[in-house]
């Protein structure tokens, strides 16, 4: 019986080796044998998750034909893999990807790393910062006190509290766009939103239209779905949108879904203004699109700009726009509180799904947030969020433009990200050297379609001071590995103590 689960063409696999190709290196620079950067380049899309464990690989001679390579090169580069774990073979069934005994299975979003499992490690994967106390420690509080007329009730509220719909609810009419509570359903978190959108209208098959990059995890969370993701490249910088693409796309490709991220967008950290969220809107209602805008990142303006008006504000009754909003970024990532607001019907179709999933939000969180909400706390917490972002920001990039000064960015206006063009390197062999350094930060082929942005990595600003200043030498130091051909010695994660 084969052992593998799925498979990968030799023209697919072609690809997504070509988008590793890194820069020219050095004078004293060894190049490895054809074979060896074959099997490392193999090695490196099954350790970022990109060409999925147990998946079958093409035969020797296909692949040497797509890669235009003799067979020869073909046959070394799997004996290597499988020397070294990475590859498992059987007469008649073929070879197909693994990983060494050992080595944790890889996740192709950004999966968080337990605390205590980082050691000396500085983590730069996770774009989250610690809870802003003493809100948090006092929102628990107050939703203890809260808590227990809603204890002796079975607890379980499909569409969420009555009182933080109503809160989120007197929110958005707040900022302009008149809301009814039953336009709310409470999720947990903003990915469970996002899960159950997904559900609801991108069966499997289904085309969604995603921004290029974007989000990691929502990206690995629609291809779970089944969906066809459909690429639209962002405008050059921080300018937001491409408007003339994203109208192609919507007329040519008709995807059932798009998903935006208008507000300091993951991982670029683009704020689309007025005009092209307008635009946007107008374009999707006449592709029959229905348009998801995730506001997790909207209140976290780090300077003084003029936040645009929301996107469901050009589309107020929730017909096309639906929004997605989370208090895991502006507040704490513990705290999984998300809501969507859209159309009654649409949250009565959403709530009556989720008899089938989830059931319904943590009651005390919920209690937590609406505390936040109702007294004030919420703004005092997310000032200090954003003190927090900004001087982490401005320490980063500091350190990043001192270690590697020909590296390119575009410093955001807010949000918690830095993407950042990596002089050439291979985002890829970046991240690997990266943890033979005590560094860990995420590729750019995570944030794209089948292996978009090779050239960058995504710095969230979530250390400052002396610790981003180590982060950028232990990254500079990564940066000497790739460059060397993986030679270096001497390199390694220093004892550091933040």
């Amino acid at each position: 019986m084969a052992q593998w689960t799925s498979a990968v063409g030799a023209a697919q696999l072609a690809r997504l080796l070509k988008s590793q190709q890194e820069r020219p290196a050095g004078p004293g620079a060894r190049r490895p044998p054809a074979y060896r950067a074959l099997a490392d380049g193999v090695r490196l899309l099954v350790l970022e998750g990109r060409v999925p464990v147990a998946a079958r690989l093409p035969a020797e001679r296909e692949l040497a034909l797509s890669l235009s390579v003799s067979r020869t090169t073909v046959a070394a580069a799997y004996e290597a893999l499988r020397a070294e774990g990475f590859l498992e073979s059987r007469r008649g069934a073929g070879s197909w990807t693994a990983v060494p005994a050992g080595n944790p299975v890889p996740a192709r979003g950004l999966e968080p790393l337990p605390p205590e499992t980082l050691g000396s490690m500085i983590d730069l994967g996770c774009a989250a910062l610690p809870a802003p106390e003493p809100w948090l420690t006092r929102a628990v509080q107050g939703a203890l006190e809260e808590l227990p007329p809603y204890a002796h009730t079975h607890g379980d509220y499909p569409a969420g509290l009555p009182a933080l719909r109503a809160m989120i609810a007197e929110r958005y009419s707040a900022r302009g766009i008149p809301t009814m509570p039953e336009q709310i359903m409470v999720t947990t978190g903003a990915m469970g939103a996002i899960d159950a959108i997904c559900h609801l209208f991108g069966g499997r098959g289904e085309r969604i239209a995603v921004e290029s990059p974007s989000y990691a995890n929502i990206l690995q969370l629609m291809r779970e779905a089944g969906a066809r993701l459909v690429p639209v490249a962002m405008a050059d910088g921080l300018a937001g949108w491409d408007m003339d693409r994203w109208r192609q796309v919507l007329r040519d490709a008709a995807p059932r879904i798009a998903y935006v991220v208008a507000d300091f967008h993951n991982p670029t950290g683009a704020l689309a203004d007025d005009d092209q969220r307008r635009r946007l809107v107008e374009a999707a209602r006449s592709a029959g699109t229905v348009l998801v805008a995730d506001e997790t990142m909207s209140e976290l303006w780090l300077d003084d700009v003029r936040m645009p008006r929301p996107v469901c504000g050009f589309d107020p009754g929730g017909s096309t726009v639906i929004t997605v909003g989370s208090a895991s970024k502006a507040f704490w990532a513990g705290m999984r509180i998300g809501w969507v607001r859209a159309a009654p019907d649409v949250i009565r179709s959403l709530v009556a799904a989720r008899a089938y999933a989830d059931l319904g939000t943590p009651v005390l969180e919920q209690l937590a947030v609406n505390w936040l909400f109702s007294t004030g706390g919420w703004e005092q917490a997310v000032e200090l969020r954003r003190r927090q972002a900004r001087g982490n920001r401005d320490d980063l990039v500091a350190a990043v433009r001192r270690e590697l000064p020909e590296w390119e960015f575009s410093v955001p206006e807010g949000g918690l990200t830095l993407w950042v063009r990596a002089g050439g390197l291979s985002g890829s062999r970046l991240a690997e050297a990266g943890e033979r350094v005590g560094l860990r930060v995420p590729s750019g082929p995570r944030f794209g379609v089948d292996g978009a942005f090779e050239g960058y990595v995504r710095l969230p600003f979530t250390v400052g001071g002396a610790v981003a200043d180590e982060a950028a030498m232990r990254l500079a130091a990564a940066a000497r590995i790739v460059e060397s051909g993986g030679t270096a010695g001497g390199e390694g994660p220093r004892t550091f103590v933040a």
